[in-house]
């Protein structure tokens, strides 16, 4: 990754291609709240199950952490090696509402609990719990754009999450894939629910992937208590021993490839800001 108009050059690409094969596999429209955050840190049983589930999924998670990144190698110095310094990244990677765009507000909360991560439980309901050993720092902020000129309300998450090694990292993205397996449908939170969940692994150089070491597209109709169905996309990418994703959900008349745009818009800038902090000079 050589700058930002290549990291939205190559988000763009990739993402919305996914986005329109994911599309094209469940058969409807897709969409989910922005309320889902983080991934849980368990390991993965198995890379390989998820390419064979999805049927758009030519291409899996990397299998191999140790590589070396072929995106970007950070300076070592600047690597985060502790909580504090972890934290002191994320918060600075992870965007605020102005950075989504001009009329973007802040959710309520606007923040996660610093120390805490979002975990999918046995039940398939997501819950926020303590970090585990091996994650040095997550931060997820919470914004919205308020509806108007003809169209509903936009939700959106961003996270950035720092482990202490890269295997910790792309065991993070695998389980991301492995958990749609598991819970194809997901309880965010009382009277929502997230349904018809399918997801796409991209690493390095598959499908000109060029703008991360690995990254995930999640695809899947949210509900919330009106009942009415939104679209919603779950887009992850790892640099590195850092993972940020973004999550968006839009209303009446914000088209899938509005919501594609926003959200590889936004994972490029979070991935520039985490080149731009650990660069050596």
């Amino acid at each position: 990754m050589t700058g930002n108009a290549q990291v939205v050059r190559g988000s763009w690409v990739t993402l919305l291609v996914a986005g329109s094969l994911l599309t094209g596999c469940s058969g409807q429209t897709t969409d989910k709240g922005a309320v889902r955050e983080s991934t849980s840190g368990t390991a993965p049983s198995s890379a390989s199950a998820q390419a064979d589930a999805s049927p758009s999924a030519t291409a899996t998670p990397s299998g191999s952490s140790s590589a070396a990144s072929a995106v970007f190698t950070p300076d070592a110095s600047l690597v985060p090696k502790t909580s504090k310094d972890g934290r002191r990244l994320t918060d600075s990677v992870v965007l605020a509402p102005g950075d989504w765009g001009r009329g973007y507000v802040a959710q309520a909360p606007a923040v996660s609990t610093p120390g805490t991560w979002a975990v999918l439980d046995k039940d398939c309901h997501w819950e926020r719990e303590k970090l585990p050993h091996g994650v040095l720092a997550s931060t997820s902020r919470y914004s919205r754009l308020p509806a108007g000129a003809g169209k509903g309300a936009v939700r959106v998450t961003a996270v950035a999450t720092v482990h202490g090694s890269v295997l910790g990292a792309d065991e993070q993205l695998s389980t991301t894939l492995e958990e749609v397996l598991r819970c194809p449908e997901q309880l965010p939170r009382s009277e929502e629910r997230i349904t018809g969940l399918m997801s796409l692994g991209t690493p390095f150089g598959a499908r000109e992937q060029e703008y991360a070491d690995d990254s995930v597209l999640e695809a899947g109709t949210y509900v919330g208590s009106g009942g009415s169905g939104q679209p919603y996309r779950w887009m992850v990418a790892r640099l590195g021993t850092v993972v940020v994703a973004v999550s968006v959900t839009g209303g009446a008349g914000n088209t899938e490839q509005d919501l594609n745009e926003l959200g590889s818009k936004a994972l490029a800038k979070m991935l520039t800001r985490i080149e731009q902090r650990l660069k050596g000079n």
